[in-house]
């Protein structure tokens, strides 16, 4: 038996709702980091998978750097891109794993409180499909592993806060 608490299967995030709004429209943009790109990648694809299962056509990819640079990366996104169809939702895809040095928790904590800061800001939803483990046996059993995937997973809580954000503007 699974816990409710492990991240397993016994979660609801990814059980779909049939009250969620068709999503075939829907613009969402991936940003993704360089650093870890093995990892990354896998993120991207269960991501992309998911979203696609769910009929959105929509789907761009933007990279940046490292992790540190993915609030930037959203934020100047959404102020240059074409305003008539600016995203329904920015999910922000990296893996940082520790290392012998405090850089792990710096820019862990950066990201983190970036993310944040886009939610507080934007009007659409910046989801955090963040990885931050121990070591790479981690990273790989949260992209398929053990632990699920964590693409999947972060597709399905854009897809949810989408729903989320157009069911309070009826």
């Amino acid at each position: 038996m699974t816990s409710p608490l492990t991240g397993s299967a016994s979660d609801k995030l990814l059980q779909i709702d049939s009250g969620l709004l068709r999503f075939k429209d829907a613009s969402i943009v991936l940003v993704k980091t360089e650093w870890n790109a093995g990892i990354v990648d896998e993120l991207e694809k269960g991501c992309i998978a998911e979203l696609q299962k769910h009929q959105v056509k929509k789907v761009t990819t933007i990279t940046v750097p490292g992790a540190f640079e993915i609030p930037f990366g959203i934020k100047t996104y959404w102020k240059n891109v074409v305003k008539k169809k600016r995203p329904d939702a920015f999910i922000a895809l990296g893996c940082v794993i520790r290392g012998n040095t405090p850089h792990f928790d710096f820019i862990c904590k950066a990201v983190t409180e970036g993310i944040v800061q886009l939610n507080l800001r934007l009007p659409v939803p910046t989801i955090f499909g963040v990885l931050t483990v121990e070591n790479e046996v981690q990273a790989k059993e949260r992209v398929g592993g053990k632990h699920g995937h964590n693409g999947e997973k972060a597709a399905v809580t854009a897809l949810k806060m989408i729903s989320l954000n157009q069911s309070f503007k009826k």
